[in-house]
């Protein structure tokens, strides 16, 4: 970089956007990359603090930051998602679907720990929306060797570290257990629960069944919403461990695979999650009746989105899995679910 006076800058070039800073009014680039200075511009930069300009002087083996940013956002972008013009050195990535949004949280790692390299993402393993921005990328200095790119090129391998699935439209079945409810000594509170949560994500309740304290019926009764069509089924009660709580006994007796009995979530911890095929089929605490954010809230964008939940993801959400019951409910901007 050549430096001159500001004052002898008319004609040249600015190499990279320069910005300006207004407290509470603006903050952007003032000038962008490729302005020609004239004359009015002087008194402009001098107020931003600018006495002197830098011409560029680059050789063959420097990146521009703006060439080099473009290369990250590329790295950083997969399916569904667009970027964003670079503006002040950054890049950005926005989503471009409704969808279920996860970061390959090691790669990220790699890619930051090289020297001059900058990458920050939202937390992963969450819905987004189409427009949200989902992660930004730059270089630190104006002109970055070429081998920082070429190091981060082979940590990328054509693969993007970032990842958005589209929700697929479930059709689901819901199976309401408890004597309790099936003699209709109290009203059904769980079901519009689940109903509800579903429909979020434009998936449709196609079939609900009410069973009595009885594993075989429970049993019956999963087997029946998927004959029906229904390819995603939540039992609701009967999951503590007292003896006449049938509900996994019975999601086991349909032959599913049980992934997980129990989660080290609160509230949350008596979930179940199993698969009958590639038929996942919940077992729901009372937990999800009443309060409104559980592990079903952390775990229904991986199903609605044919992620494949494991019994490691499971695990992985003990970190950040114990809810503090704030009176007002900021789910997902706090720290529950945020372990995987």
């Amino acid at each position: 970089m050549k430096k001159i006076r500001v004052e002898d800058a008319i004609g040249h070039v600015i190499p990279h956007d320069l910005t300006k800073i207004v407290k509470g009014e603006f903050k952007g680039p003032a000038f962008k990359k490729g302005h020609i200075i004239e004359e009015s511009d002087i008194p402009v930069l001098l107020n931003m603090g600018k006495e002197h300009i830098y011409v560029l002087e680059k050789d063959e083996n420097m990146i521009h930051e703006v060439e080099a940013a473009q290369v990250l956002g590329s790295i950083c972008k997969g399916d569904n998602m667009i970027l964003t013009e670079v503006s002040e050195g950054k890049i950005g990535v926005k989503a471009d679907i409704n969808g279920f949004f996860q970061v390959d949280r090691d790669r990220l790692f790699k890619l930051n720990i090289i020297d001059d390299v900058a990458i920050a993402t939202r937390h992963g393993n969450l819905p987004v929306k189409k427009g949200d921005s989902l992660a930004g990328a730059r270089v630190i200095p104006l002109l970055v060797d070429e081998d920082v790119l070429n190091e981060a090129k082979t940590i990328w391998n054509n693969e993007p570290i970032l990842n958005l699935k589209p929700f697929i439209k479930k059709k689901v079945g819901i199976i309401t257990t408890g004597s309790e409810v099936y003699h209709g000594r109290i009203k059904d509170q769980f079901t519009p629960v689940i109903k509800e949560k579903v429909e979020t994500f434009d998936s449709k309740v196609i079939f609900h069944k009410t069973c009595d304290d009885d594993l075989n019926q429970i049993k019956e009764a999963i087997l029946e919403a998927i004959d029906s069509g229904c390819n995603f089924v939540s039992c609701t009660g009967g999951m503590s461990v007292d003896p006449d709580d049938l509900t996994p006994g019975a999601i086991k007796e349909t032959g599913a695979n049980i992934i997980s009995y129990g989660s080290p979530m609160l509230p949350g911890s008596m979930f179940l999650l199993s698969y009958l095929k590639d038929i996942p089929i919940l077992g729901l605490p009372g937990c999800v009746m009443f309060m409104k954010t559980t592990v079903f809230d952390v775990i229904l964008p991986f199903i609605l989105s044919d992620t494949e939940v494991t019994k490691e993801i499971i695990a992985e959400l003990g970190y950040g899995g114990f809810c503090l019951g704030c009176d007002n409910c900021h789910y997902p901007n706090c720290q529950y679910g945020k372990g995987i």
